[in-house]
């Protein structure tokens, strides 16, 4: 019994270490992720407060939907890296998305009832 447990945490252990090294990207590549995710973070609150409307949200989650889809098709025909032209084009289009998101957040549209 107490083998098994030791087998079981062994396994975790490296399967845990396998997910990890297969998923490591470069660094501007998860800066631009960490970005997405920031930006998805706000359009949430943003629903979540009222201050987004159902129209505003699918314009804006789209924008970042096709941003991170082009985030990984690049990592994937790059072997998990971004070229600096690429991580120029996405960070540009993240700010062009970012400035979205506050100016629908703040221009007084706010969902009925919330």
């Amino acid at each position: 019994m107490m083998k098994h447990a030791i087998f079981a945490k062994i396994l975790s252990a490296a399967l845990t270490a396998g997910v990890l090294a297969a998923s490591t990207i470069s660094v501007q590549a998860g800066e631009v992720g960490r970005r997405v995710e920031n930006q998805q973070d706000r359009i949430a609150q943003g629903v979540h407060s009222g201050q987004l409307t159902y129209r505003e949200y699918t314009r804006v989650d789209k924008g970042l939907d096709r941003i991170n889809a082009q985030r990984i098709h690049d990592l994937q025909v790059n072997g998990g890296h971004l070229t600096p032209a690429e991580h120029r084009q996405l960070n540009r289009e993240l700010n062009r998305e970012s400035d979205a998101i506050y100016f629908d957040k703040h221009n007084r549209a706010d969902q009925p009832g919330v």
